[in-house]
């Protein structure tokens, strides 16, 4: 029975007896307790805990789930796996613990004909909470379970509850007896490789009070209304139905697993290595595109970080299977394909999926080839020292210079038998961060100590900003700042710090940089201001130079901001404002403001989107804006109390954060925002919008970079002349030249092509001549030598494996070619089985010949690669290969 047909049995069987069926929710936890959801029942917490009513009595879904705590053992075992399907049926105040298992039990034990799974009775076990005679009683008198198929566990694996207080309850198991080829006899108390785990019944009827653990927290009493919550593993039972012996065989993790074995020649089987390979590929690419289907993007962070980690892996475990290539786009599309039968939205979303996917496989083959060289090297060095351990500073500057992550260090290190200095590690980049933070504060403060500037703050209280309504206007110096350090005075030429009890420049903030100008005092003395800051809430800082005379603190000012600089940062503003009300109508309120910065005449604007927008989109967008514009919308700006701006439906700016009385700045019927920026009066005063595009900054944030007024006039002037200068060159209308370039292009990638095949036959010619000219070293037929420059790693192992394939089977037959691509040499070594028979085995030559090129490499017993630093060692490497195939044979 198929894994879609098992699940459409059960959404049936339950829909035919009262209950509501729930679609799965989304793999993003809504929960700020958890990065993903682990659990069927984690939607359905809010009813279990009484913070909301349940839309039903009776649920059933079929949720989706991905646990990573064990990453590490997936593909290991057989039952290690970070995505599955639990089924789940509830019950809130409906049935009970009788009704909980009669349904479990009509279901599984029905017959296939009338729409159940047919599974045999006499091959289920029970077992149930050591104190819960009820379940006991049920399942031997009502069910008819014999007695010598229930088995009382104690609290840790017979007793739920989420961890903390409130609901709780004993669990009754329902165990599938896999038969004695699977271990020994007992019950699932004494084999839960035999006995597998398929059903979980959870009796919710105690509440629990505060306690670490499974098993230490205490009883309050009952629940005023008992609940139940049973989780089915649709991959545990396919695996039962479809007869396999793991969850991998199953329909649709197999199916990805012949897919990787198609890609690589590797065959699921043949050795337990590659078999734990094709496994967590298998398991972590359908994974990540389920992740990639509910939005999840590749990140640092988060469960961003959580889908880069897995995709990685998936990656590298087929590069150790050979794959030389990208390979996530044909594995994405079986996974799609397979698991689009339960959830069509995948295949609907295929192009964005993939798009997503393959652009995270680029960056990580970039790291790969990046680092991998870099790792073996410090390997190398580390055992060639005696040492055990990978020095902490490696693998920071492994992370640091190379984008290497620290994870994949870990998995390559304890794979060459090593471990790694984590907590090294982890000091070096918890001082990168702090001194990232450092810096960043010192770029805003100048270096200066903070309380100089809390102090002014204290004696001559907050900043008075004018420049809402005038641009230039009287004011006093209260507090100076010379070189970071509080003075009395300051002369010509010194860089300064000053603080005004009122000023009409504004301080950089909400997106908006700083205004610049100057200073005058009624002594004679000139600042030049080129940035404003706010170090300490309330207090303006005004940073520049003195061009003329001597400031001191408490002379009298006239400050006068540049009036075309503000004005083209205000027009750039509220375009801003703009085009973040047309991203959200076009793509909805997902495309929120993640951040900004207003330049003069040009801005960006950042925002969260799971995926790129759509060049169609951003036209629309465009047009939209312009035709605001056009409409000459007034721009009004009103300080009202923050519960009255959210009533009136005003947007918040992102990071931004909010007393009682807040500032909000309306563009006709068009705009409402929490802003405290400076904007011009009317729309007609932008001139015209012209956004230059979108890119990714992040996880699941884009950045729209745009031009305003003037700014976006030029560019188009200076796009026209470009289009003039192609048409001349092509011979074509502007309507044209998108046909006819592209034409262009398709041409040159053909030849480039064309090239690149002559290439590579040119390099395989060469086989049949190598094989015939193989040394016989004491029995092995061995060929070494070094081939044509320029030859990429790629076409130097498919001539390898080319002349190795051409060596009878029967004959030891060892092939080691080198080649010198871009300064730097490069070796593949292979080996026949016969070889390995005796010992010699091509990661073990590849590591002699790398480390005799200054380098390092590895790989598996049959064919390895390495590369160096040294192209003038080649010809001491072919020897040393050499004397190793001489010395074992």
């Amino acid at each position: 029975m198929e894994s879609a047909e098992i699940r459409r049995r059960w959404l049936s069987f339950f829909e035919e007896r009262g209950h509501t069926v729930v679609p799965s929710a989304s793999l993003i936890a809504d929960d700020p307790t958890l990065l993903l959801v682990p659990a069927g029942m984690v939607p359905f917490k809010p009813y279990f805990l009484g913070e909301t009513k349940p839309p039903a009595p009776r649920i059933t879904s079929v949720q989706k789930c991905v646990r990573t705590p064990d990453i590490e053992e997936v593909g290991k075992t057989t039952r290690h796996g970070t995505f599955f399907q639990m089924c789940g049926n509830f019950s809130f105040g409906d049935y009970f613990k009788e009704g909980a298992i009669k349904l479990a039990w009509e279901l599984l034990t029905g017959s296939v004909a009338d729409g159940g799974y047919g599974l045999d009775p006499e091959r289920l076990w029970i077992t149930v909470y050591q104190e819960d005679d009820e379940a006991e009683r049920i399942w031997r008198d009502v069910i008819g379970v014999p007695a010598e198929r229930i088995q009382r566990l104690g609290m840790g694996p017979n007793f739920w509850s989420m961890g903390v207080p409130g609901p709780c309850g004993p669990c009754s198991e329902i165990n599938y007896d896999r038969g004695p080829e699977f271990g020994e006899e007992g019950g699932p108390a004494v084999n839960d490789e035999r006995y597998v785990e398929i059903w979980n019944l959870v009796f919710m009827q105690y509440e629990r009070g505060a306690g670490e653990g499974k098993e230490d927290f205490p009883i309050l009493g009952d629940l005023p209304s008992k609940n139940i919550d049973t989780g089915l593993g649709l991959e545990r039972l396919a695996m039962i139905l479809q007869g396999v012996r793991n969850m991998y065989e199953t329909d649709t993790l197999r199916v990805v697993m012949d897919k990787a074995t198609e890609l690589t020649g590797v065959r699921y089987g043949a050795a337990h290595g590659t078999d734990v390979s094709l496994r967590v590929v298998a398991d972590h690419i359908r994974t990540s595109v389920m992740l990639i289907g509910d939005g999840v993007t590749p990140g640092n962070e988060g469960r961003g970080y959580v889908l880069r980690r897995i995709m990685r892996r998936a990656i590298r475990n087929m590069r150790l299977m050979g794959a030389g290539g990208p390979v996530v786009a044909e594995l994405a599309d079986v996974v799609i394909t397979t698991m689009g039968e339960q959830y069509p939205e995948l295949v609907t979303d295929r192009k964005r999926i993939e798009a997503v996917a393959l652009a995270e496989e680029a960056r990580f083959l970039k790291t790969l080839n990046a680092g991998t060289n870099v790792l073996d090297t410090a390997i190398t060095e580390t055992r060639s020292g005696g040492g055990r351990v990978l020095a902490g500073e490696k693998a920071f500057l492994l992370h640091d210079t190379w984008g290497f992550p620290i994870d994949l260090t870990l998995e390559i290190a304890a794979e060459q038998g090593l471990s790694v200095d984590e907590d090294g590690f982890r000091r070096l980049m918890k001082e990168q961060r702090e001194k990232a933070k450092a810096d960043a504060r010192a770029k805003k403060t100048g270096h200066a100590d903070l309380s100089a500037y809390r102090e002014v703050a204290d004696t001559a209280g907050a900043t008075e900003f004018t420049g809402y309504l005038s641009t230039e206007g009287e004011s006093t110096v209260v507090g100076l700042l010379v070189d970071g350090v509080p003075s009395p005075a300051a002369s010509e030429g010194d860089e300064i710090e000053i603080v005004l009890d009122r000023t009409p420049f504004y301080a950089e903030g909400g997106g908006q940089l700083a205004d610049q100008g100057r200073i005058r005092l009624h002594s004679g003395a000139v600042i030049e201001v080129r940035d404003v800051q706010q170090p300490v809430p309330g207090v303006s800082v005004h940073k520049g130079s003195v061009q003329v005379g001597e400031v001191t603190v408490g002379a009298s000012a006239y400050a006068a901001i540049d009036v075309k600089r503000r004005r083209a940062i205000a027009r750039a503003h509220s375009a801003t404002h703009l085009t973040h009300q047309a991203l959200r109508d076009a793509l909805g309120p997902t495309a929120a403001q993640a951040g900004s910065e207003n330049s003069p005449g040009r801005f960006r604007f950042d925002f969260g989107s799971p995926a790129a927008v759509p060049g169609s989109v951003l036209t629309d967008v465009e047009q939209r804006i312009n035709e605001v514009l056009s409409g000459e919308l007034e721009v009004q700006a009103e300080v009202m109390s923050l519960e009255d701006a959210k009533k009136q439906g005003a947007i918040a700016e992102f990071g931004e954060k909010y007393g009682e009385r807040v500032r909000v700045v309306t563009i006709g019927d068009f705009s409402k925002e929490l802003c405290g920026g400076t904007h011009v009066g009317n729309t007609a005063q932008l001139g015209l919008v012209k956004l230059l595009g979108e890119s990714s900054i992040g996880s699941g944030v884009r950045r729209i970079e745009a031009l305003v007024g003037a700014d976006a006039y030029n560019f188009l002037a200076r796009e026209h002349t470009v289009v003039a200068q192609l048409q001349e060159l092509v011979k074509g209308r502007p309507e044209e030249l998108p046909e006819k370039i592209s034409g262009m292009l398709a041409k040159l990638k053909d030849a480039e092509k064309e090239i690149e095949r002559f290439r590579a036959e040119k390099v395989l010619q060469a086989a049949a001549g190598l094989a015939a000219g193989a040394q016989d070293v004491r029995g092995v037929a061995l060929v070494t030598g070094q081939v044509a420059d320029g030859v990429s790693a790629d076409d130097l192992r498919k001539l390898v494996l080319d002349v190795r394939g051409r060596i009878p089977g029967d004959r030891p037959a060892v092939v080691a070619l080198f080649t010198v691509a871009n300064g730097r040499p490069l070796t593949v070594i292979a080996t026949n089985e016969a070889a390995r028979e005796r010992g010699l085995k091509a990661g073990d030559l590849v590591r002699t010949a790398a480390k005799t090129l200054g380098g390092g490499g590895g790989g598996k017993p049959d064919v390895a690669q390495g590369g160096g630093q040294n192209p003038d060692a080649v010809g001491e490497a072919v020897t040393a290969v050499e004397r190793l195939v001489a010395g074992a044979s």
